[in-house]
């Protein structure tokens, strides 16, 4: 467990970081209890086990439905409100280039009057990089425990604009592969994508409407309204990387139909080349097969010439016919 309890007005902060059930622990959630005037507190715990969480939300005072969807994470992004506290799911993530695959974790915010609780699962958790900016602007500070949900919520959209860039540069480079020369099935790798893809909006599509109830909500037009800038900035962002990966899928959708489409003009091709090979194949196939019949009284059947005339005439009709079919673009 972490736990900063940071002061308003001065921006200073007092970092602990222990293991529950540490005394240095219990003291300090006891301690949040009774917290001076303009401060506040931000808990953070990374995969926790069900008794330190249960333990937590007792010396919090969360809502038990709050601490079984805390536990147990794969939550869809959402926003409930349990008495005085706001809790907020998401699903942050990453996209890794190397592995063409959107990675996600799932973290819940709890936000109350004088302290927040988040709870992380998974190798991605943005609490790190919000509390870097936290310190680094004491400004945002001033708006309490709003600040923390600001910036856990203002980190994970950023990652969310930066996967869709990378998942659009690796989109640009197959769209360009699928309509080169080459004649290689992209089908799988567009697949993949599009998957990564319809994972990337499960992640952002539903969040949507959390920020949209943040900025109607209550929370933010009767108490801190001066978040509500910071709030609406934040949902701009999403707004434009819900646009972006709604693109991106059916962008997805047109490259693998261009796919498909070639695939098909490919098999074409070759069933032409086959076609027009075979009806080359069959002159000589037909005139040896008659030439072949062992009748008594056929006519050339002792004349000297007949047999260079036969290989001509095999030559000759072949020829015409490969002529043909290369001036037709069939070979």
């Amino acid at each position: 467990m972490e736990c900063v309890i940071y002061e308003q007005e001065s921006g200073r902060s007092e970092r602990v970081e222990c293991e529950l059930p540490d005394d240095t622990c219990l003291s300090t959630l006891k301690r949040l209890r009774n917290l001076d005037e303009g401060t506040f507190a931000w808990v953070r715990l990374a995969d926790p086990s069900e008794g330190e969480l249960v333990q937590l939300a007792g010396e919090l005072g969360l809502h038990p439905l709050a601490v079984e969807d805390a536990l147990h994470g794969r939550q869809r992004p959402k926003r409930e409100q349990y008495g005085d506290v706001l809790a907020v799911a998401l699903k942050p993530l990453r996209y890794v280039e190397e592995d063409t695959a959107v990675e996600t974790g799932d973290i819940m915010i709890f936000a109350g009057p004088r302290s927040v609780l988040t709870v992380s699962h998974g190798s991605i958790d943005p609490c790190a990089e919000a509390a870097r900016r936290l310190g680094a602007d004491p400004q945002m500070l001033r708006l309490g425990t709003w600040a923390v949900l600001h910036a856990v919520l203002d980190v994970a959209v950023d990652a969310y604009s930066d996967a869709a860039r990378r998942v659009r540069a690796t989109l640009d480079r197959l769209e360009d592969e699928v309509f080169s020369t080459s004649r290689v099935d992209h089908t799988q790798a567009i697949y993949s994508l599009k998957r990564e893809v319809r994972e990337f909006r499960d992640a952002v599509q539903p969040l949507v409407p959390v920020l949209q109830g943040l900025l109607d909500g209550p929370g933010v037009k009767g108490h801190l309204s001066d978040i509500a800038p910071y709030i609406r900035d934040v949902a701009d962002h999403l707004h434009r990387t819900d646009i972006e990966v709604r693109t991106l899928d059916e962008l997805l959708d047109s490259v693998l139909g261009a796919q498909q489409a070639r695939v098909g003009t490919w098999q074409n091709d070759d069933m032409r080349r086959i076609s027009a090979w075979a009806a080359i194949f069959a002159i000589p196939t037909m005139v040896a097969g008659v030439y072949g019949m062992n009748f008594e009284h056929m006519p050339e059947l002792g004349w000297t010439y007949g047999y260079p005339l036969a290989v001509s005439l095999m030559a000759l009709a072949s020829g015409a016919l490969y002529r043909a079919f290369r001036r037709n673009g069939w070979l």
